[in-house]
């Protein structure tokens, strides 16, 4: 999950349900970060996804993973792209206590990811313009209908 197989080890069994099954990813999924603060890693995947390329996400669940102040929580969604790919999405993001709150199964969310690598990290697309978002939608739903 974050490199060596001493430390995949280590975290399954302290947190079982960030493990990669319990996400429904693949063995190639490199894991959530215990510190993403402290990971040069995290820090360049963040920057790469908040210019990522577009995409919506129905979130399937979420897992709190700790922080300090506002909530770090690990969000799995079926992320569906404008080219038409589909995958299991996770993104480790910063939550207020009201956005916390407002989580629901079945929730669409805008979400940005990086076509190049395709890791199955994503990000809440906070930035994007509703006009964008209710394009992508439509384009969706129409491909979806045919």
């Amino acid at each position: 999950m974050f490199g060596s197989k001493k430390l995949n080890d280590l975290m399954a069994q302290l947190r079982p349900d960030l493990s990669r099954e319990s996400l429904g990813v693949g063995p190639a999924f490199p894991g959530v970060a215990p510190n993403p603060l402290l990971s040069s890693d995290a820090r360049k995947r963040n920057a790469e996804l908040r210019t990522g390329a577009l995409a919506l996400g129905v979130l399937v669940d979420w897992r709190e993973v700790g922080g300090d102040g506002s909530p770090r929580v690990v969000l799995m969604l079926d992320v569906e792209t404008a080219g038409g790919i589909s995958f299991r999405g996770i993104a480790d993001e910063d939550l207020t206590i009201t956005e916390l709150t407002r989580l629901a199964p079945g929730q669409t969310l805008p979400v940005r990811y990086r076509p190049a690598v395709m890791d199955h990290y994503v990000a809440l697309a906070r930035d994007a313009d509703p006009a964008q978002v209710r394009r992508l939608s439509d384009e969706i739903a129409s491909r979806k209908r045919t």
